[in-house]
């Protein structure tokens, strides 16, 4: 079986040739900001409230932890759409099914006895779920850089958006001892730990894994670029996704940033590519020795997730303290990804987004 990216060291660069601006990411909370971007707002009525709060120094399941303490709730009542990092300053919507309570009174006891900033209180129809937003706004601070760094920085970013962004998974997707991905196939194959919540994580940490050495592959055969007969693309407008036939027509839609090709999360309802482009990933699969069969049994779904994007309104200016960076990434996308390409200082980059 190959090794898995996380244990093969960093991942390729867009930009291997350019300079790198070093600096330190994360030197205090409030030089990550991040916001999310939600994929609806709160309708004003319903069974659960939805609450947006900022926060520093905790985790998106430790803010959901201390919900759940705070109103009497299980654990999985409490829903929201994505993990945020607790080394940043945070601002994501909770759901909690309450009763009895305001707006007002939910937000003035959160604020109250948990110290968090609420930024908004209203209800909703349904619970929030995992998933349910549009992606994520970052503020980043590079700190330890003078403004000398603003000119390598700005060529960087004319590179990225010309060549495109490759869509990794960040390094803290395997876990503090990088081997994530090596018990999700041993949790695949039946020798995982029974505990659900810790079994999807390692599953997930796997499917990332496989993701990131096909677009590593990919890259190292010239074709980041450039569609392949039999790609899954995936138009940036409307999310559809299509079979590419003819290459020579869809390229320059490729170019034009209006379609993405995507990569395999493997699992058994995962859509397959076209050839030749479905022979790559069915070899990454062999490589690991899993069958098909081993997705159905282990009942993972699968799906297919955007490899090249496009940074549209990555913005750079100097600060007193560094270089600060702004851009949206979709769901599921890494700052961390696109932070490397312009400190190119691996070990300053730091565990989480």
């Amino acid at each position: 079986m190959s090794p898995l990216p996380s244990q093969q060291g960093p991942l390729p660069l867009i930009t291997p040739e350019l300079s790198g601006i070093g600096g330190v990411l994360k030197a205090r909370p409030d030089h990550f900001v991040v916001e999310e971007i939600p994929l609806y707002l709160p309708e004003g009525q319903g069974s659960h409230m939805f609450l947006r709060l900022a926060r520093e120094g905790m985790t998106t399941r430790q803010v959901a932890d201390d919900l759940a303490g705070l109103f009497g709730l299980g654990r999985g009542e409490v829903g929201f759409a994505g993990l945020k990092d607790r080394q940043a300053r945070a601002t994501q919507y909770f759901s909690l099914p309450l009763s009895g309570l305001t707006p007002e009174q939910a937000g003035k006891r959160v604020s109250d006895e948990l110290g968090l900033e609420v930024l908004e209180a209203a209800w909703h129809a349904n619970k929030l779920k995992t998933g349910h937003l549009l992606g994520n706004r970052f503020t980043l601070l590079v700190s330890e850089v003078g403004p000398e760094a603003l000119e390598p920085a700005r060529a960087v970013a004319a590179a990225l958006g010309e060549r495109g962004l490759a869509n990794f998974y960040g390094s803290q997707r395997f876990g503090r001892e990088g081997d994530n991905a090596a018990q999700g196939r041993a949790a695949l194959l039946g020798r995982g730990p029974r505990d659900k919540w810790l079994r999807k994580l390692l599953l997930s940490a796997w499917q990332a894994s496989l993701y990131n050495t096909w677009l590593t592959r990919r890259l190292a055969r010239g074709e980041f670029a450039r569609l392949i007969g039999g790609d899954l693309a995936k138009k940036t407008d409307t999310g559809g996704m299509f079979t590419v036939e003819d290459v020579a027509t869809e390229q320059p839609r490729l170019d034009s940033g209006a379609l993405t090709y995507t990569g395999p999360m493997f699992g058994k309802k995962m859509r397959w590519p076209g050839e030749p482009a479905a022979s790559y990933e069915r070899e990454i699969l062999s490589e690991e020795e899993v069958a098909e069969t081993d997705l159905k049994k282990a009942r993972l779904m699968g799906s297919r997730r955007a490899a090249r994007l496009s940074l549209d309104d990555l913005a750079i200016e100097a600060a007193p303290e560094g270089l600060r960076f702004s851009f949206s990434l979709p769901k599921g996308s890494y700052a961390t990804v696109v932070m490397r390409e312009f400190m190119k200082n691996e070990p300053g980059l730091p565990d989480g987004d």
